[in-house]
């Protein structure tokens, strides 16, 4: 007898079987039915609960599995995944890629939002140690922007980006910043060629870095939102360049 607290074991109708498992299986996560390391029941088990064929139940774990949720462990069964793993963005991933011409103005939001959630979380949050390794960053963004090296200098911001979000120590942040950072290199490299035109352009950038770095050592939330929203005027720039 499924007992009151296991809701997700209870037999479903036919109609999209997969996703109905694969819509069960997480709404047992959410409302913590199961929880990271739990081993699952048996592919014949939940065939059997959920009275769906073996097969569809085998297809919803595959899906699970690829997006990271579920690990099998052999020869102990299936179980959930402990922690975020890198295979859980992949699916935003590729629905960014593959969703329509306006995804690029929607991304461009939820970066320019992640960005300045990330600064007021580092000024928040931020250690000395944190503070001093953000300082080290800024310099090698300086040191590549003085040699004019456009990819030296989109290596450096990335690094910078990264270790903005690592400060945050917010571990969901790290993987947003990755995957926008990502999915918009190429317009981060346009912006990068665009502002290295001239020796003010390169000033600007590095300027924008220390304002970053100077709100965090201030403890200035009030300007956060404006440092942000000035580093994305430069990519408007770029695109209209």
């Amino acid at each position: 007898m499924v007992e009151e607290t296991q809701k997700y074991l209870k037999p479903i109708n036919t109609k999209s079987v997969v996703q109905q498992v694969v819509d069960r299986l997480t709404q047992a996560l959410i409302n913590k039915e199961l929880r990271p390391g739990d081993k699952i029941p048996t592919e014949k088990e939940l065939a059997s609960t959920f009275g769906a064929a073996r097969n569809s139940v085998r297809e919803a774990i595959k899906i699970l599995i690829s997006f990271g949720v579920l690990e099998i462990r052999r020869p102990e069964g299936t179980f959930v995944t402990n922690g975020f793993t890198d295979g859980m963005i992949d699916p935003l991933l590729y629905g960014i890629i593959l969703d329509d011409a306006d995804s690029m103005d929607s991304l461009m939001e939820l970066r320019e939002w992640n960005d300045f959630g990330m600064l007021r979380l580092a000024i928040e949050k931020a250690t000395p140690a944190d503070i001093k390794l953000l300082e080290d960053r800024l310099e090698n963004l300086r040191v590549q922007l003085s040699k004019n090296d456009f990819e030296g200098v989109l290596s450096a911001d990335d690094a910078f980006h990264e270790t903005l979000a690592l400060i945050t120590h917010n571990s969901l942040f790290g993987k947003i910043c990755h995957v926008t950072r990502l999915l918009t290199t190429s317009l981060r490299y346009r912006t990068l060629t665009h502002m290295l035109r001239s020796k003010q352009g390169a000033e600007e950038v590095y300027r924008t870095h220390v304002e970053m770095l100077n709100a965090i050592k201030n403890k200035d939330t009030h300007n956060a939102e404006g440092i942000v929203r000035k580093s994305y005027f430069y990519d408007e720039g770029a695109l209209d360049g």
